[in-house]
């Protein structure tokens, strides 16, 4: 059986109690008295009892400890997958953004995000989701912006005719006379 590792000599077991009441983290206070109880010369088998653990657990607190001191014991952020776009896809696509579908090559007359997954596809063969393709624009600075719809046969100056201001008075019907019956 491998020697325990030892726990670093400028914290104590009053310390990391003290640490542990002050910790706004549930987790971290649970593994920084379970070390505490290690400094205070309790076996490994206890200390992990008090953490709620196996001894390979709280093996690996202490290599956290060790080197990144109470913080360390914080619950980090899972990394997850590395990103499936690199640096060229990303320059190539704010490229193609930028300049603008050319719709007798691209088929399309303004990029949509799915249009810009399927060019992806086609130049790099990169299988990308939308919302991947999405978070990346947003990254890049780009927003989804759309055109407000207007018909294709929509005279020049309607609009502005249509929105001049009608008169500021409003004038009263006339009173209606009341209808006689007829005798």
């Amino acid at each position: 059986m491998a020697a325990a590792v030892r726990l670093r000599h400028d914290f104590d077991a009053d310390r990391l109690r003290a640490l542990a009441r002050g910790s706004k983290d549930g987790p971290q206070a649970r593994r920084l008295l379970a070390l505490a109880a290690i400094y205070e010369g309790a076996a490994r088998s206890e200390a992990a009892r008090i953490g709620g653990v196996t001894l390979q657990i709280v093996r690996d607190w202490v290599l956290r400890f060790n080197a990144d001191g109470p913080e360390g014991l914080l619950d980090r952020k899972a990394p997850g997958p590395a990103s499936l776009m690199r640096d060229a896809h990303r320059t190539a696509l704010a490229r193609v953004v930028e300049d603008g579908p050319i719709p007798a090559i691209h088929g399309v007359v303004r990029w949509r995000i799915i249009d810009l997954c399927q060019w992806l596809f086609e130049t790099f063969r990169l299988c990308v989701s939308e919302t991947t393709v999405s978070r990346e624009l947003r990254k890049m600075g780009y927003r989804k912006l759309s055109a407000r719809p207007r018909h294709h046969a929509q005279a020049a100056g309607a609009i502005e005719d249509f929105k001049k201001a009608s008169l500021a008075a409003w004038r009263r019907s006339p009173a209606r006379k009341a209808s006689r019956r007829a005798t």
